[in-house]
């Protein structure tokens, strides 16, 4: 306005002044060249002020106009993407909903106009995966594929929850597929302990059980990682290393194997257990008892004894011999009767392991447990106490 203003001032001074300047009115010659322009100093003046004003006005309607255009292409070019946010948005709530079927429908949607490929590709992967949806999770792993391999950067991130995707599929493809990628990314293992627990998991399905073996260190330096998902992982690996070597090799080979591996690892317990085990249902009863005999005379925990009445131990005459004498200082200890049982019953001791858990029954404050009753029962049934066993029976389904 101010300017509008100053242009009209100007303007009227001239007009004012210009009869004054008619008496002298100067004289202008420009030459370019051979082209001339002869003017007097007014005419020059009142030209300089009318193109200025005329500028002044041109720019001023371009520019409210370019501004106007502006607008309008910003309205009309990013409504596809508002849209798509919108969707993304409505994605995630569905998701959060557990509504996985419109979750997948939204992000799908989205992925595109959004500018948020990765996202909306894995979101809706992950929703098809909820619904079991196995071909929807691979093509939208395949679109992510795509998208992921133009960055130059690496996304931890997204590579885990692609491997994660494909093995809870439980297809030997996607199992493949998985491997296939964690492979391409081995170098990550050692720094990121989620792709390390994968790693192991997909090596227990793949029955490469040494190879998970020799991970396990690592795990259990991780102190983010679950020790009971890292116990979990060592009770299946030692197993089936294991068993592995006695039915490939021989019972010589198995025992040169647990003598290589550390002292520190012997003396787990869980290791030790998935060990016996394997003594156990191979019938080798010396280094069986040689393991187990000094660790019951040192009176061990309740928990190591509950660990070894599911062992399938047939001839268990020392070990029981052992037990005995235990109870013979504490006739009311509930472990070593509930031992006891469990022992005689493995071994087919009908009457020794009916008497045991009968006492153990008749202890105040219920100390047995469902694995309990149901040895009893199998005790019962073989020494054709029926009735008797139908009873232990309804005990059980009621402990459930």
């Amino acid at each position: 306005m101010i300017r509008l203003i100053l242009i009209a001032v100007a303007f009227f001074a001239v007009l004012a002044f210009s009869p004054m300047l008619i008496g002298e009115k100067g004289y202008i010659l420009i030459a370019l060249g051979e082209t001339t322009i002869e003017s007097t100093v007014l005419s020059a003046i009142i030209m300089l002020i009318i193109t200025f004003i005329v500028i002044f006005v041109a720019f001023k309607v371009i520019k409210g106009g370019f501004k106007f255009s502006f607008a309008a292409w910003n309205t009309v070019a990013f409504a596809s993407q508002r849209r798509g946010i919108a969707n993304f948005n409505k994605g995630l709530a569905a998701y959060m909903l557990e509504d996985y079927s419109q979750a997948e429908q939204l992000f799908a949607k989205s992925a595109i106009p959004s500018k948020r490929k990765q996202s909306a590709y894995l979101l809706a992967a992950s929703a098809s995966a909820k619904l079991a949806l196995n071909d929807n999770t691979n093509h939208y792993l395949a679109l992510l594929e795509q998208e992921t391999s133009k960055e130059k950067e690496l996304n931890l991130e997204s590579v885990i929850i692609k491997v994660k995707l494909l093995m809870n599929q439980a297809e030997e493809a996607c199992y493949k597929k998985a491997r296939e990628i964690i492979d391409e990314h081995h170098k990550q293992i050692g720094h990121d302990a989620r792709l390390l627990a994968l790693e192991i998991d997909l090596c227990l399905i793949e029955q490469r059980f040494q190879t998970a073996i020799d991970y396990l260190p690592a795990a259990r330096k991780d102190k983010t990682l679950n020790e009971q998902a890292i116990v979990a992982w060592e009770n299946t690996a030692f197993y089936s290393v294991f068993n592995e070597t006695i039915k490939q090799k021989d019972k010589d080979s198995l025992q040169a194997y647990w003598q290589g591996i550390s002292r520190k690892l012997k003396q787990r317990e869980n290791i030790l257990l998935a060990y016996c085990t394997v003594l156990a249902e191979q019938d080798i009863i010396e280094p069986l008892n040689k393991l187990l005999l000094p660790i019951i005379k040192k009176s061990p925990s309740e928990n190591f004894l509950k660990s070894i009445r599911s062992l399938p131990i047939k001839q268990a005459d020392e070990l029981i011999s052992l037990v005995q004498k235990h109870l013979h200082n504490n006739m009311q200890s509930a472990k070593w009767l509930s031992c006891l049982g469990h022992l005689a019953v493995n071994a087919a001791q009908w009457s020794m392991a009916e008497k045991a858990f009968g006492s153990l029954l008749k202890l105040e404050g219920e100390q047995y447990d469902r694995q309990d009753l149901v040895a009893l029962a199998i005790a019962l049934t073989h020494d054709n106490r029926i009735e008797d066993a139908n009873s232990i029976w309804l005990k059980v389904h009621q402990s459930q």
